[in-house]
């Protein structure tokens, strides 16, 4: 009867398995040094190792030469643990065993000692499922069980287990495999089962198993089922079900050109085809976060499961987007995939969401965009201004006024936007070699006499002693500044809502201002 490849290159030892090197080693040792815990829980995603391990556990234990970290692979023990036949060794799975009678009986077994091997051990696979009841009927057992009694409970969600027993047991946590270490395996497999494969073959298999050997391995029979001893990734990936990264460029490759009108074709492409969308979703989340991760750490990443050829081709796109863009990108396919898993419409949720990611890429950053609010102002210091600003000043008559617009310009250039403020709303006036500032109370701290100096030194060669002096009667303000009459009630509401960056961006963003607060009198 044929075996299948999962079975079939099974580990039959610590060496074999693929990955969780701080599993093994502390195994080894613990066995060498003869620290044999009698409760151990191994947690982690499917198709890890973890029932694989405690096998080999079980092997070491029981092997002839044992207790040993290297079982012989020959003697009776070995081979019927392999064969899953022994009946020292008692796997249970919680799933179907899960109740307070099954744990009963299991707690009966225990007391018996083993009939042949040297240790009696208890595998329990999907541990988290057995019930409370279930797990207070087996507290008692764990925590002082024979010497002849080791139990490993096998779990995928490990948060599962009541504290008691965890607290009880020595736990080890098995990763999901690195996909390069995956890969190999693969290629090894293929090599001694005559089937030829490329690496674009074995980087479709392994990411269809997601870190889990088990399934990617499932994924490499079913291939060879379907296309004989020489695998073709294109083949390959139509079995499976999976995109290739050719399909989900053309996502970004209209995102770049901004066409709405390809999202949606590539939408119906995908209905016609008969593809998944929900699948699709997926998958565009993953194009994303794997373009982002791209972008921040380059080609040469381990933290993309791909092969190097794909890798440098998601650099490449990456790099015209920019990581904000890109984070922008996966929240937002991160949403639609969530959305897609209710969604009556399918269809209609996807066309929706890629047609938001084009309108998100068209989206100015809040940065540029007050990049572009002061370009607006600074353009309008130079005297060719426009809007409130530039009413402001041409209402501004005579050499006092001239010195205003010039003094203004000068001070946002030197980035002094509170300073130039203060100038606009006062009344500059020049004589005997002196520009006096009238000016109010609340403008009075922002008209430092250095500040001004400077500004006045970029624009006139000429000496001139500042002097700012205070004007109560509020005949300091420029008139066509005040805002309507429902804001001059306080005057700093006044002066903030006046000042020309603060209209400007009014203008860009729009919104309300509901309270203004003056940081320099708090």
């Amino acid at each position: 009867m044929y075996q299948v490849i999962a079975r079939k290159y099974r580990p039959q030892t610590f060496r074999e398995v693929v990955n969780q090197e701080h599993v093994k080693t502390t195994l080894e040792n613990a066995i060498a040094q003869k620290r044999i815990a009698h409760g151990y829980i191994f947690s982690g995603q499917r198709g890890t190792g973890k029932t694989t391990v405690a096998r080999i556990l079980a092997r070491c234990l029981n092997c002839i030469k044992g207790p040993t970290p290297t079982p012989c692979g020959e003697c009776a023990s070995c081979r019927e643990i392999t064969a899953g036949g022994t009946i020292d060794v008692i796997e249970i799975d919680a799933a179907s065993n899960r109740g307070i009678n099954e744990m009963r009986e299991l707690r009966e077994n225990v007391r018996f000692m083993p009939q042949r091997d040297q240790y009696k051990v208890f595998i329990i696979d999907e541990a988290h499922q057995i019930t409370s009841e279930a797990f207070n009927a087996l507290l008692k057992t764990i925590e002082e069980p024979p010497e002849w009694v080791v139990f490993v409970l096998c779990t995928t969600e490990a948060h599962k287990i009541p504290a008691t027993i965890a607290s009880r047991c020595q736990h080890f946590s098995f990763r999901s495999v690195d996909f390069d270490d995956l890969t190999a395996r693969m290629a090894w497999i293929c090599q001694e089962e005559g089937i030829e494969a490329d690496a674009e073959t074995l980087a479709v298999l392994a990411q269809a198993g997601e870190g889990s050997v088990r399934d990617s391995l499932s994924a490499l029979d079913q291939a060879i089922a379907c296309c004989g001893a020489k695998l073709n990734a294109a083949e390959v990936r139509t079995l499976l079900g999976a995109f290739s990264l050719e399909l989900l460029e053309q996502i970004s490759t209209a995102l770049v050109a901004s066409d709405s009108r390809r999202m949606l074709e590539v939408v119906d492409e995908l209905e016609r085809n008969g593809h998944n969308l929900q699948h699709f979703s997926r998958e565009l989340a993953r194009y994303f976060r794997n373009l982002l991760t791209a972008r921040i750490a380059g080609p040469a990443t381990r933290l993309i499961a791909a092969s190097a050829a794909q890798r440098e081709k998601l650099a490449e796109t990456a790099a015209r987007f920019s990581e904000e863009d890109l984070t922008r990108y996966l929240q937002l396919t991160l949403d639609l995939y969530r959305d897609l898993q209710f969604s009556l419409q399918p269809r209609f949720h996807l066309e929706m969401g890629l047609v938001r990611l084009v309108q998100a890429g068209r989206l100015m950053p809040i940065e540029e965009a007050l990049a572009g609010m002061a370009a607006g102002g600074k353009s309008g210091a130079g005297g060719q201004g426009s809007g409130a600003r530039g009413q402001a000043r041409q209402s501004a008559s005579g050499p006092g006024g001239d010195w205003r617009q010039a003094l203004h310009a000068s001070l946002m250039e030197l980035g002094m936007a509170y300073t130039a403020d203060a100038v606009e709303n006062s009344r500059v006036v020049e004589g005997n070699g002196e520009l006096q500032f009238i000016t109010t109370k609340s403008n009075r701290l922002a008209l430092r006499e250095d500040d001004l100096q400077k500004a006045l030194t970029k624009i006139s060669s000429r000496p001139m002693r500042i002097r700012v002096t205070l004007d109560e009667s509020g005949a300091a303000e420029t008139t066509s500044l005040r805002p309507p009459a429902a804001e001059t009630e306080d005057e700093v509401t006044t002066r903030a809502l006046a000042n020309p960056e603060v209209r400007r961006f009014r203008e860009v963003f729009g919104g309300e201002i509901r309270k203004v607060r003056n940081l320099k009198e708090s």
